[in-house]
């Protein structure tokens, strides 16, 4: 019997399944909804570009006194931006001292990605 039995095998786990390119299985009601929240989340030109900086930020992660100087809005204003991305599951934060830090969660991405996926076109469908 193969020792190799036991593993997982890679892009078998329940998150690949939920999130299977919507051209090969259509949504169920909760993943709609997760995804929907987080699609709303992105909607607004703001919040996309405060998880663009979070998430190109040196480190992976941003503190709240980096997000506020790109934007013509009132530092309550990003708070709650940044709150909005925090409840759509796309980014995470800790509290240090004074500041909170924000990171992306990669796993939110790929869900999204996952979704946005197409299938390989063979050649000639393409011609």
């Amino acid at each position: 019997m193969s020792k190799q039995a036991g593993l997982p095998v890679l892009g078998q786990d329940d998150d690949a399944v939920c999130c299977a390119p919507m051209v090969r299985e259509p949504l169920d009601e909760e993943a709609a909804a997760e995804l929907s929240r987080m699609f709303k989340a992105l909607s607004d030109p703001i919040r996309l570009r405060l998880l663009s900086l979070i998430a190109s930020h040196e480190g992976g992660e941003a503190c709240v006194c980096d997000l506020t100087g790109p934007f013509d809005v009132s530092q309550p204003t990003i708070s709650h931006h940044l709150k909005v991305l925090r409840e759509a599951g796309l980014v995470d934060s800790e509290r240090r001292g004074t500041w909170v830090y924000y990171w992306v969660l990669p796993g939110a991405l790929a869900k999204l990605s996952a979704l946005l996926q197409i299938p390989a076109v063979p050649a000639k469908a393409l011609a």
